[in-house]
């Protein structure tokens, strides 16, 4: 069923996000952006977990959340570990969350009009994972742009 296809998409890319995240050679390299970039990797990590606790969590989920879009982009003092376990707990919600989604939730409109445009619960949930892909590429990026650093070995389904 696709809730479980996609339940293990989002568990493996959140891993690999968290993979990205411990990469880093240091806390401040987390927070530094590259010219003609706004958001460093330490930012897009928050985005993303506000992004899903709302979206997925409380949305779907109906676990309580009250999300903060501009502090996800404004803070700066997250150490590298609590980003990680942030990641990791969120991994864990959205991967039980959506692996739970019955075919009825899935076939029916997402509970609210985010894209200006009425979705399924199941569209929106492709569309979030393609957010999710996006930014785990430009965490990706900004890690090798930002360190010098390589590749990394990145988890598989």
């Amino acid at each position: 069923m696709i809730s479980a296809e996609l339940a293990a998409l989002f568990a493996r890319d959140l891993t690999r996000v968290a993979q990205e995240l411990e990469a880093f050679p240091d806390e401040a390299s987390l927070w530094r952006v590259a010219p003609g970039v706004t958001n460093s990797a330490g930012n897009l990590a928050l985005h993303l977990e506000g992004n899903l606790r709302e979206y997925i969590g409380r949305q779907l989920g109906h676990v309580a959340y009250s999300r903060q879009r501009p502090m996800e982009f404004s803070k700066r003092d997250v150490s590298k570990a609590t980003l990680v376990a942030r990641i990791d707990e969120v991994r864990d919600l959205v991967t039980r969350v959506v692996a739970s989604l019955p075919r009825d939730t899935l076939d029916a409109p997402y509970p609210e009009d985010v894209l200006a445009v009425t979705l399924t619960s199941r569209q929106f949930l492709v569309h979030l994972y393609g957010h999710l892909s996006y930014h785990l590429g430009q965490i990706d990026y900004l890690r090798r742009v930002t360190t010098g650093a390589g590749a990394i070995h990145l988890a598989t389904l």
